[in-house]
């Protein structure tokens, strides 16, 4: 038996007209602060980075691909680890559908992981994700946009992530990072998110917080890490660990390499 109050259908339609109130209201207050957002000043980065991809060397202006405006995904992925982070990856089965429309509007974006080139190349094979992504590897770029952390400061327990300092419990976290290109060729760092702040490039989770039983992360986690899995996963009896890390079941307790 459900253990919400069943009513009317127009004692019903009158408590959706007072919740759509409150959407609405959510609405102009995500219009505003999306505004806000693209008035924060820039920063330019003069920093000569360098990335390995599918089209060999690149500097940053390069991964622009003769669009202005660059949307980098910062995924978690570290020389050491097996495969990709499974929340990243659900946030990667996101955006080959998104570039189809984003490539129209002068948008270029892509993935990039401090993980050599080979092993992003199988992953995304595995994957079957079409979108570019390449290699930071060798790069302070990750370290510089504050996504990757050395063993130091891990263990000092104070990172900088999500603009302030933290324990960290791996040496890779996500976020997203965003870049314009002038006439010039001179590049600027405009945004970057971290954290439940890129949540909303999770079109799947929009649809689950329209359906009764919501996200039902209930534990042990609290988070995605409770239920999503790399898609080619799901029948399989692993788990996910807080770090985002795959374990299949012969891992367990011996933690996740």
């Amino acid at each position: 038996m459900s253990a919400h109050e069943i009513v009317s259908r127009d004692d019903w339609t009158q408590a959706r007209i007072r919740l759509l109130q409150r959407e609405k209201q959510l609405t102009r207050l995500r219009d505003e602060l999306a505004a806000e957002r693209r008035s924060l000043p820039w920063v330019e980065v003069t920093k000569p980075y360098v990335f390995q991809g599918p089209d060999g060397t690149e500097t940053l202006a390069d991964l622009f691909g003769g669009r202005s405006q660059l949307i980098v995904k910062h995924f978690m992925f570290g020389p050491d680890w097996r495969d990709g982070c499974v929340g990243c990856s659900f946030h990667s089965d996101h955006i080959d559908g998104a570039n189809m429309h984003l490539a129209q509007h002068d948008v270029t974006l892509l993935a990039v992981s401090r993980t050599p080139l080979e092993k992003i190349a199988a992953f995304q094979k595995r994957m079957g994700w079409r979108f570019k992504w390449v290699s930071s590897y060798g790069s302070d770029f990750n370290y510089d946009f504050h996504v990757s952390f050395t063993e130091q400061e891990i263990a000092a327990e104070r990172a900088y992530y999500n603009y302030d300092f933290r324990n960290i419990n791996s040496d890779e976290m996500s976020g997203i990072s965003v870049f314009y290109k002038d006439q010039d060729g001179r590049v600027f760092h405009t945004y970057s998110s971290y954290a439940r702040g890129n949540e909303a490039h999770l079109g799947a989770y929009h649809y689950l917080d329209i359906v009764p039983n919501g996200r039902n992360e209930t534990g042990p986690n609290f988070a995605l890490t409770d239920w999503v899995r790399h898609h080619d996963r799901y029948d399989d009896a692993g788990l996910v660990d807080a770090r985002g890390r795959y374990v299949e079941d012969s891992q367990q307790g011996d933690g996740c390499h």
